[in-house]
């Protein structure tokens, strides 16, 4: 029934600065824009919404909506809060932690975790952006017999702290 992902959108700030960091910096090009005046249900966007998609190699998308007449707080956020994470390949994580140091950006990593290495960049709009690479050997850590990942889950809801109940 699912075929993969068609894309992920987030809200903006400012679509020709998301564009400068996912395009020009990245390397993800612009695809398609639309603009919103309307929606589908006849609900009036104010101003105007603008709806951009960034073309990932598999075809799948990060969108963005840029929409400067309904509020949204754009607050900073953990890593484990919300991250978008970008395979590439291994060689790149060198090149493009060495890209953003150049240009004067905000670069965390390498971080080994075991089957993948990541670094770490934020875009314009405060999203964290990871560049993961896989390693070798990483099929059994993404193999549910080899990983136990079901065993795992399964402990960690057993000794979690249980939320206090109301009286």
């Amino acid at each position: 029934m699912i075929k993969g992902l068609h894309h992920n959108a987030y809200r903006c700030r400012d679509s020709e600065e998301t564009r400068k960091f996912y395009e020009d910096f990245l390397g993800l090009p612009l695809v398609h824009t639309l603009k919103i005046e309307e929606t589908k249900t006849g609900r009036s966007t104010g101003a105007g919404v603008l709806h951009t998609f960034f073309q990932l190699d598999d075809g799948s998308c990060l969108a963005f909506f840029e929409a400067p007449g309904m509020p949204f707080e754009f607050k900073d956020q953990h890593d484990f809060d919300l991250h978008i994470a970008l395979e590439v390949e291994p060689d790149a994580l060198d090149r493009m932690f060495a890209k953003g140091k150049a240009e004067g950006r905000e670069v965390r990593g390498v971080s080994d975790h075991g089957f993948i290495r990541s670094i770490y960049f934020r875009d314009p709009n405060g999203y964290v952006i990871e560049l993961a690479a896989k390693v070798p050997g990483r099929e059994s850590a993404m193999d549910p017999k080899k990983s136990r990942a079901r065993d795992l889950l399964d402990e960690w809801q057993s000794k979690k702290p249980r939320p206090a109940q109301a009286a």
